[in-house]
């Protein structure tokens, strides 16, 4: 694996680990989420870093295979730029659906 895009999938796993730190010794509670503008804002801010990442990864080999890559950049965009669009359900779905899966993905193709 080129050493550049073992970099960037270094990156999608911190910055999906940083996301699970802001749960650490805490439930996962919806409403206590919406109601912590700088968790939400550090949330976004991580998934945007993901898409970025996997943005550069596909740029550098575009037959490089990461499930759903193609909506992971489209959330960074829409993040970044059409922030007024986002809905805390998104991030939620995002965060407790979709990071867990993605983290195993990325540890396996790392061999972690």
């Amino acid at each position: 694996m080129d050493s550049e895009i073992k970099t960037w999938l270094y990156d999608v796993l911190h910055s999906i680990i940083e996301i699970e730190s802001y749960f650490v010794g805490k439930p996962r509670i919806f409403n206590d989420y919406t109601s912590d503008t700088k968790t939400k804002r550090a949330i976004e801010r991580n998934i945007e870093i993901i898409g970025e990442a996997i943005n550069r990864i596909l740029k550098r080999d575009k037959t490089f295979k990461i499930e759903n890559a193609q909506r992971i950049i489209g959330t960074r965009n829409r993040i970044a730029h059409g922030y007024d669009k986002i809905s805390d359900d998104l991030i939620w779905s995002i965060v407790i659906n979709h990071l867990p899966k993605l983290k195993e993905e990325v540890s396996v193709l790392l061999g972690k």
